[in-house]
């Protein structure tokens, strides 16, 4: 995630970040290129949602309005249980194969109590 410290802007893309800070301190596209020491189509450029400028880039355009660029890395939650994959690790191929012979059988018969509820089987 990229936010300011004042969490003024978008953090949705670097240019709606810088667009939403310049504003946030009161600066025309014209005044902050003045500040950067580039044109004001640079800075426009900066600012389009699609741009995707060096991180160093950004900081000084950041710096420039008076804000503070703050990137932050948090850990994913896992989406499979690892145990279950250590678990499995640890069988052998065998008792893997019929772990899953085991819950094919039991696959059926609840296919076929769901079928005999529904007065599919006679």
């Amino acid at each position: 995630m990229i936010s300011t410290a004042a969490g003024r802007g978008d953090a949705s893309s670097p240019g709606r970040l810088l667009a939403g800070a310049r504003r946030h301190a009161g600066l025309t596209q014209a005044e902050l290129a003045r500040r950067l020491g580039i044109s004001q189509a640079a800075v426009a450029q900066l600012e389009a949602p699609a741009s995707n400028p060096r991180i160093a880039t950004l900081d000084r355009a950041l710096r420039a309005t008076g804000a503070k660029l703050t990137i932050s890395a948090e850990p994913r939650e896992r989406a499979v249980d690892e145990s279950l994959i250590r678990q499995q690790l640890a069988l052998t191929p065998a008792q893997r194969v019929r772990g899953l012979e085991v819950m094919y059988q039991e696959a059926r018969e609840l296919a076929r109590a769901n079928a005999t509820s529904r007065g599919e089987l006679g």
